[in-house]
């Protein structure tokens, strides 16, 4: 996740926002894109790019983050237009609206995760699996599932950007566990599965409060989540892969061929 911070605004400095733990600092990528004073998207600038009654003007606000991204202190708030939580063209009421009755429903969602596994919501988190495939407690499918992967969760959480100051904390990592467990609940289809710790990690980072960070990760999964459906022993990208290898092979045999002998159809197939 540091990749996707700033070093330098002028003379402040943007590591403060993010702090990277004083023994992970050489392992720590440089990132290469740097803020530029003037052009990245300020706190006034982002104000001012909203109407009297809230609606926004999304195109100066894309050719501004194109010129020069987002100035940390409101990246989370820009988020929540980029990952499509909140249509530009509503008004404050509107989205305030909208804001309070997301935050009611993931309340409800939470107290049922609550009542099956109190520990939800407690700013602690479990690493131990709690239940077993074969438990005979538990009659619902859909909750013994759910149970099942929750340690899993956990123990994505352990390793999730542990560079990050941020994480050293374990109420948040808690926070991380939660949503995601409260994801898995409600989209038991796809459930939980790894990598969705590292999409959900930022916008906990940058969201303070836990439903924002929830439906910001609940809208980037409505686009991501086929790419986690597992078929036949593959998750989705795997698949989408694979078909790709079909593909190359139908309309060019030669390439196809040529990436086979560099053993990057293998590796396609296998990664």
């Amino acid at each position: 996740m540091s990749g996707i911070l700033f070093h330098k605004y002028g003379g402040e400095d943007l590591d403060s926002y993010y702090p990277i733990r004083p023994e992970c600092q050489a392992d720590v990528p440089k990132v290469r894109f740097k803020a530029r004073a003037g052009k990245t998207l300020s706190a006034r600038r982002w104000h001012a790019a909203f109407s009297e009654d809230g609606h926004l003007d999304i195109a100066k606000v894309l050719r501004r983050i194109q010129r020069g991204g987002i100035h940390p202190s409101i990246k989370g708030l820009v988020w929540e237009f980029l990952l499509g939580c909140y249509d530009p063209n509503s008004t404050f009421e509107e989205r305030n609206q909208i804001r309070q009755q997301r935050r009611q429903q993931y309340a409800a969602w939470k107290t049922e995760c609550q009542n099956i596994v109190p520990i939800i919501g407690s700013g602690k988190f479990i690493t131990a699996a709690i239940v077993t495939d074969d438990d005979g407690t538990i009659s619902d499918k859909k909750v013994l599932q759910w149970m099942l992967g929750l340690h899993q969760i956990g123990l994505d959480v352990v390793r999730t950007d542990r560079s990050l100051v941020f994480y050293e904390s374990e109420t948040n990592q808690a926070k991380l566990w939660d949503v995601l467990a409260i994801y898995s609940w409600v989209d038991n289809d796809i459930g939980y599965v790894q990598g969705m710790n590292d999409i959900c990690s930022p916008m906990i980072v940058l969201l303070e409060n836990e439903a924002d960070a929830f439906w910001c990760f609940e809208h980037t999964m409505r686009r991501l989540r086929e790419n986690f459906r597992t078929n036949t022993g593959m998750i989705g990208v795997q698949s989408q892969l694979s078909t790709l290898s079909q593909i190359i092979r139908t309309i060019d045999p030669k390439l196809h061929q040529h990436l086979a002998t560099k053993k990057m159809i293998a590796k396609i197939r296998r990664d």
